[in-house]
């Protein structure tokens, strides 16, 4: 998109990959053989980087775009993969409904959009308490299948160092699948259509999306009649999909970190793009330490509890120098605070001077307990907090810059609303997440159209 070189991020002076280990850190699990830990994460040192620099930078490049209000970020995927999706057809699913939200988002727009998977490498999950009773039984929590696996057994939820190397071998062959998709054919907006399940293409959502695919089409055919030379486009028959997934443990993180000699620069080459969430982002902590020295783009989730004054800090601590596209605040506010809290968040942030990505990740601040005892969010809640997001940033002068959604391609039953009117009484029929509910693809392909909506609006 951008073919500028970007500007690179500089460690602090003495840092190393492994200072982050002389600070707190929480979030961890209780590993019951370090020497195992120590063992695993030299073997995945050893191993190749799933990332390269150079593509990580174009991914800044891309982001300081977004930030200029020159594009707009869709990030999206599982809440949290688990090893048993990592196949060519889980992988498929959720790169083409991943190709869908963009191609409404930059044909509702007019704006490129930048591609960043919740994908290949989303393994672990923070968690509110360290253990959980079931059917009587304390159990340790189910941290993600990079930790321990979500059956409620003692041996199932026992953390296993050697599921960190097993993470790394899926997110090597998750890669390999996407690179493979998105050169060579599967990603061609020739295949506009073909994008369209079975299931969604029913919907009225999906009935929808068929009009716009068929304009799209017309206009393609149009362009070619007109003489432009559409089979040398490679812009429209392969996309750039990056990765992306929380930095929570640490000691795999620090294993993937390579210097690049070329730039001076030291990138995590677990992914293209890591983030901070909103359990993990003390000043004072491991996390920040460890993520203030890498130059990949960092993520930084933002909710209902942090200060003007401590996001100040945090944006100073990653980002000394101000480099664009080097943070995207994701903000998770809840549709019922947005337009309360983030306005200051906002100000905050724009009292430094930095030009940064301003994302909505509208899911984790509105989800609850339905009354079957499922952890769901309402389609509608959803939809209300985007355009709280969009009606502070037009307010402040900002640009609304991207979507964080957590996401499926498969016909899943675990968020409220949409046009088939999912109600609690449909929870149990598909409930599948490994951890939290996410927006099946008719449901995303809905949220698609309003967010279209209020980016034109935004850009008129």
């Amino acid at each position: 998109m951008n073919t500028s070189e970007p500007p690179v991020h500089r460690p602090p002076e003495l840092w190393q990959p492994g200072t982050w280990r002389a600070l707190p850190i929480v979030q961890q699990p209780e590993w019951p053989d370090p020497a195992a830990v120590t063992r695993v994460t030299g073997e995945i040192g050893r191993l190749p980087p799933l990332v390269r620099s150079g593509e990580i930078r174009r991914l800044q490049s891309d982001l300081a775009e977004v930030a200029a209000g020159r594009a707009f970020l869709l990030q999206a995927g599982d809440c949290a993969e688990q090893f048993s999706s990592c196949t060519e057809y889980g992988v498929r699913n959720k790169l083409q409904v991943i190709l869908q939200l963009a191609i409404l988002l930059t044909y509702g727009s007019g704006l490129p959009v930048v591609k960043v998977g919740r994908i290949a490498g989303q393994f672990g999950k923070p968690r509110s308490q360290a253990t959980e009773i079931v059917a009587g039984v304390e159990l340790p929590v189910y941290r993600g299948d990079i930790v321990n696996s979500p059956e409620a057994t003692p041996e199932a939820r026992r953390p296993d160092a050697e599921r960190m190397l097993q993470a790394y071998h899926r997110a090597s062959a998750t890669l390999n699948t996407l690179r493979a998709l998105t050169k060579e054919g599967f990603a061609d907006l020739a295949r506009v259509h073909a994008w369209n399940q079975e299931f969604v293409r029913a919907s009225p959502a999906g009935r929808t999306y068929e009009d716009v695919a068929e304009s799209i089409t017309w206009a393609l055919r149009f362009m070619a009649a007109c003489g432009f030379d559409l089979a040398g486009s490679q812009a429209l028959h392969g996309v750039d999909l990056f990765t992306s997934h929380e930095a929570l443990l640490l000691p795999f993180e620090e294993a993937l970190t390579r210097f690049d000699a070329g730039t001076g620069a030291w990138f995590d080459t677990s992914a293209h793009m890591v983030w901070v969430g909103d359990r993990t982002r003390q000043l004072d902590g491991a996390h920040l330490e460890y993520l203030s020295g890498i130059a990949n783009p960092i993520g930084i989730k933002v909710g209902p509890s942090v200060s003007p004054e401590e996001i100040r800090k945090v944006c100073e601590r990653l980002d000394p120098a101000g480099v664009p596209g080097r943070l995207v605040l994701i903000s998770r506010l809840g549709a019922n605070r947005v337009t309360e809290l983030l306005p200051r968040i906002v100000q905050a942030v724009k009292s430094t001077g930095r030009t940064v990505v301003w994302a909505c990740d509208p899911m984790h601040g509105n989800t609850f307990l339905s009354e079957n005892g499922y952890k769901t969010r309402r389609l509608s809640d959803i939809a209300a907090e985007v355009a709280g997001f969009f009606q502070v940033h037009r307010e402040e002068g900002t640009h609304p810059g991207g979507l964080h959604l957590e996401l499926t391609g498969e016909d899943v039953t675990e968020c409220l609303g949409g046009a088939h009117e999912l109600s609690d009484d449909h929870l149990g029929t598909r409930y599948e997440t490994a951890c939290d509910p996410r927006l099946n693809a008719g449901q995303s392909i809905e949220l698609a159209f309003t967010v279209s909506d209020l980016l034109r609006a935004h850009h008129k």
